[in-house]
């Protein structure tokens, strides 16, 4: 699905310059489920916002597809963002004035889909991952656990193949953070390719594949034995 060949991201200031990425090949294949590990500042949110096409890289190539991503166009890369690409952060990131329902219907908003047929999406989605009993609650009524199953289904609602998580239990209680992963290991076995960037080792060993980075560089790649 994507593949990241000799790619470095720098950034500069008049008087720093600091690299967040070091020539770093990295792929990924369709249907995979991989944690990215390491230390604070060794470049993990850098590398997931570049391959969520949030941010570009200084050099390098990254395919997305068998598409070099790298340069193109602000308005091209969020067409394959919006067809392609889910996200599911640290902190939510809700909207406080809109209901469950309403949060989740905006990642359909800029696609062409009839009102009718969002709907049933959203409503569809809800019942997925649990929180249709709370569809016109609001954010503030939810606890984190289930205002993240919200994120969940906001990133899954529009059939997205790719799910980028940043940190995705980072402000859960054990409990809830395990509910998340088990969401996430579904969505996995159903298809979905999943990168997540964790500090967890336990959240880790829920993915197949383990990268660690340091100071920007991939320096040991893991694969979980298979059961």
């Amino acid at each position: 699905m994507l593949k990241m060949h000799n790619l470095s991201k720098l950034y500069r200031t008049d008087e720093v310059e600091t690299v967040a990425l070091n020539h770093v090949d990295i792929e990924i294949a369709a249907g995979e489920f991989v944690a990215v590990m390491g230390p604070s500042g060794c470049g993990k949110s850098t590398l997931l916002n570049i391959i969520g096409m949030l941010d570009s890289p200084t050099s390098g190539h990254y395919y997305f597809k068998g598409e070099d991503v790298a340069g193109l166009p602000e308005m091209r890369l969020a067409d394959i963002r919006k067809h392609n690409i889910g996200f599911i952060f640290q902190s939510f990131n809700l909207i406080d004035e809109l209901t469950v329902a309403e949060n989740i219907e905006l990642a359909l908003l800029y696609h062409d889909i009839p009102t009718r047929e969002r709907r049933e999406r959203v409503a569809a989605v809800m019942d997925r991952v649990g929180i249709a009993h709370r569809a016109k609650h609001m954010p503030s009524q939810l606890s984190g656990g289930q205002q993240q199953r919200v994120a969940v289904a906001r990133a899954i609602v529009g059939n997205q193949g790719l799910i980028l998580a940043d940190e995705p239990t980072g402000n859960l209680d054990s409990a809830h953070g395990q509910e998340v992963m088990e969401m996430l290991l579904g969505l996995n076995e159903e298809g979905a390719t999943i990168v997540m960037v964790t500090h967890s080792p336990a959240h880790a060993d829920y993915a197949r594949r383990t990268i660690n980075l340091f100071d920007g560089q991939v320096v040991t790649e893991s694969l979980r034995a298979v059961v």
